[in-house]
């Protein structure tokens, strides 16, 4: 099946930059730009004509597609497409692509080209976390910025923890790939000519751990992850920093943080100032920070977690208010974003929202796309979460909305894997109904990102045990990121094996590569299903990882000889080469992401693993010639660390690696 071909023939003069880029880069090659110096319009081409309105509402967009005349030829279809912010005219035209990815040449173009959409939210869009290790390319930030804007949103954030230069300050951002103000200027240039803002999103209170390793923040430092308040040295650092990332972008928003600030108070401050309330510690600061972006004509928001008890099961006591009731009362007072990824009810949601209101707050909601501490997005899980959340947003009327897509423990997953994700928050975004239309979602996935949907979601499997179907893979609350720790577990011990004893993962593995094998080479189809190549590539290597201790430690235990020969020099041989591919492969697919600073966390983890596949190759060989005469690791019994989890599990590498505690630190 061939796409059908579009040729936009009108356009205002702010959208021709937008529709030259989308051709440039569109997957299928399957739209132009009107040539107006040949004045032919081809009969096979549907003509797109783009007329902003004010007869349209905001967030709302009409498409129709008629029969006009075209002599000497006889008719031709034109879609019209009124809209009145560039959001929805790319937004139409995402649809349109996704449609025609799809129609057949028997299909009513007339009917599937003509319908129109209101958006529900006033602001859609993501935040892009750029602090765990993986710092995105300028390139690849464009890229998502063409995606999202096809998609429908308009707001996208950079998260930036310190990664972002700071004149005067060489060790902000030292060694990590920071933005340059130029490199941001680029970024916020480029998106709005798609309607697109882009504000930044810091920290100015925890999450700072990587500046504050530092000697030279030592007066900046309450604990090692948290700033120090109340002194004029924090002040004036944030001061600059507030204006060093602000000052590239057009938008006045910006995200000062101040979340999970564990240990507030308890550090330097304590010793400085004595034991005080830890709410009156954080208001304080919340006062003094807003202030700053204030006087720069700024609009700050923070996230909601450490200023509204986030545990509460009902509606919030009159305790509960009067902390939130102090930040109201200041003329400083920041916009509250509620986070919440974990929940697959929309009642949770709605209880949150409501505790905002009561509070006084009017909030923005961040859900999350699953991408941290994981090798591929755990779509499935991302769409019932998500679906819960956005359905809570809908009926609560919240009127910013946005998805996060966050990197934690090394930024191991493929950014692009979670496209899906934010296609599915767009098609919420424009719908009233609590459901989406799910042809529509597989073929606008199709016709504006280039994947298979099902490819993709398929390709999630790698975190999953073969479960029976009446059991959700993430029954534990959260998706399991399996592959994960079966990777990274040092061979010789393996120690979380007895957790998946009973599942067979060798064939579960190996009937996934097999199919993701296929779907990776399905590329004249569907182009970006070249990024399964790498669960592909990880399927190969759990497939022989997953059981290969236990076979190696039967064989040793009862001195069967020629299955020793056989497992050392087939399946773990095999085992390293097709780790080397797997991290040669990454390797090409982070430096062609990312920047390759933060890329030495990722080698280090593939280098400790090849190592000690190759020690265990030598020391079975050693073993077998008689050379040594035992291996103690082999007569350890191992036992099930996580009760009734079976594989269910979400751990990161420093409790994957090794069973030592913190990496070999005792």
């Amino acid at each position: 099946m061939s796409n059908t071909n579009f040729v936009v023939e009108y356009c205002s003069p702010w959208l021709v930059f937008p529709l030259t880029e989308i051709v440039r880069f569109c997957p299928h090659s399957n739209i132009k730009i009107l040539d107006v110096t040949s004045g032919l319009r081809d009969n096979r081409s549907i003509g797109l004509n783009f007329e902003e309105s004010n007869e349209v509402g905001v967030g709302q967009y009409t498409a129709i597609c008629t029969k006009v005349p075209n002599p000497p030829l006889g008719e031709r279809l034109v879609v019209y497409i009124r809209y009145r912010r560039i959001t929805e005219a790319l937004r139409a035209l995402g649809r349109i692509l996704g449609i025609g990815f799809a129609m057949s040449p028997q299909a009513d173009a007339t009917q599937l080209l003509t319908f129109s959409e209101q958006a529900q939210f006033v602001t859609l869009g993501t935040m892009i976390d750029c602090s765990r290790c993986g710092v995105p390319r300028i390139e690849t930030l464009l890229a998502f910025i063409r995606f999202i804007a096809l998609m429908g949103m308009n707001t996208l954030q950079l998260y930036t923890e310190d990664t972002y230069k700071v004149e005067g300050e060489p060790f902000f951002g030292f060694l990590r790939g920071g933005f340059t103000q130029e490199q941001l200027a680029t970024i916020d240039q480029y998106a709005s000519q798609f309607g697109v803002e882009v504000f930044p999103c810091i920290q100015t209170l925890g999450h700072m751990g990587q500046v504050l390793q530092w000697p030279q923040y030592a007066c900046v430092k309450d604990t090692p992850d948290v700033l120090l308040p109340g002194t004029d040295a924090t002040y004036m650092l944030i001061d600059k920093i507030i204006e060093t990332i602000s000052r590239p972008f057009k938008s006045r928003r910006i995200h000062i943080g101040m979340d999970e600030a564990t240990g507030l108070g308890e550090g330097r401050f304590k010793q400085l100032f004595g034991v005080k309330d830890t709410s009156d510690i954080m208001f304080d600061h919340i006062q003094k920070v807003t202030h700053i972006c204030r006087v720069k004509g700024l609009s700050p928001m923070i996230w909601s977690d450490m200023v509204l008890a986030q545990n509460l099961e009902s509606s919030p006591t009159q305790e509960s208010h009067q902390a939130p009731a102090r930040l109201l009362a200041s003329p400083d007072t920041p916009s509250l974003v509620y986070w919440e990824y974990f929940q697959t009810d929309p009642h949770p949601y709605v209880r949150k929202i409501q505790q905002h209101r009561e509070c006084g707050f009017e909030p923005w909601v961040a859900g999350g796309i699953w991408t941290w501490n994981r090798f591929f997005t755990a779509l499935s899980f991302t769409f019932d979460a998500s679906k819960a959340c956005l359905q809570a947003c809908k009926q609560q009327r919240i009127q910013n909305v946005f998805a996060t897509i966050w990197g934690d423990d090394g930024n191991e997953c493929d950014i692009f894997s979670s496209l899906p994700g934010l296609l599915f928050y767009s098609e919420h975004g424009y719908t009233s109904a609590d459901d989406i239309d799910e042809n529509q979602f597989r073929n606008s996935f199709a016709g504006i990102c280039g994947g298979n949907l099902d490819d993709f979601v398929a390709a999630g499997k790698i975190d999953s045990a073969p479960i029976t179907a009446d059991v959700p893979y993430y029954a534990t609350n959260f998706p399991p990121n399996m592959s994960k720790w079966i990777l990274w577990q040092d061979p010789f011990y393996e120690f979380l094996s007895p957790q998946y004893q009973d599942y067979d993962l060798e064939t579960h593995y190996t009937t996934l590569a097999e199919s993701l094998k296929s779907a990776s080479q399905n590329v004249q189809r569907y182009p970006l299903n070249s990024r399964l190549h790498y669960p592909y590539l990880l399927a190969t290597v759990l497939a022989l990882k997953s059981h290969l201790r236990q076979r190696l430690v039967v064989a040793y235990r009862t001195q069967n000889r020629d299955e020793l020969i056989y497992l050392t020099t087939d399946p773990l041989q095999k085992l390293r080469d097709r780790l080397e591919l797997l991290w040669r492969y990454h390797r090409t697919m982070w430096l062609s992401t990312n920047s390759p600073f933060g890329s030495e966390i990722l080698e280090l983890r593939y280098g400790a693993i090849r190592t000690r596949l190759e020690s265990l190759q030598l020391r079975l060989l050693d073993f077998i010639k008689g050379s040594i005469s035992d291996i103690p690791e082999f007569g350890e019994d191992l036992s099930v660390v996580y009760e009734n989890s079976g594989p269910s599990l979400v751990l990161d590498f420093a409790r994957i690696y090794s069973p030592v505690r913190a990496l070999g630190t005792g």
